[in-house]
């Protein structure tokens, strides 16, 4: 199959779930909320099992190379945020 779009996603969850697409849509909605304010939170991570989990990480500042005049420059420390794969997905997958 090829990708899906958002409404197909929620018209296929709603299917397996034996709900309505609009309650899929709702729980999906709440799902993320929750993903979202568990990584913001102190610990910086929300982990979905058997999945992986998202883990919010902190980059420190570096110097970098413009590809296209060869000039140093700085990048700024930022926060990025990283989805690691489980072990489990991977070999169910791969």
């Amino acid at each position: 199959m090829a990708k899906m779009t958002k409404s197909q996603f929620m018209a296929t969850l709603g299917e397996m779930m034996g709900a309505s697409k609009k309650d899929a849509s709702d729980f999906w909605d709440k799902f993320v909320e929750l993903a979202y304010r568990e990584v913001k939170g102190a610990d910086g991570e929300f982990s979905l099992p058997g999945l992986g989990k998202l883990v919010k990480k902190h980059r420190a500042a570096r110097m970098g190379r413009n590809p296209a005049t060869g000039e140093q420059i700085s990048i700024p420390a930022k926060t990025v945020l990283k989805f690691r794969v489980a072990k489990a997905a991977k070999d169910a997958v791969l």
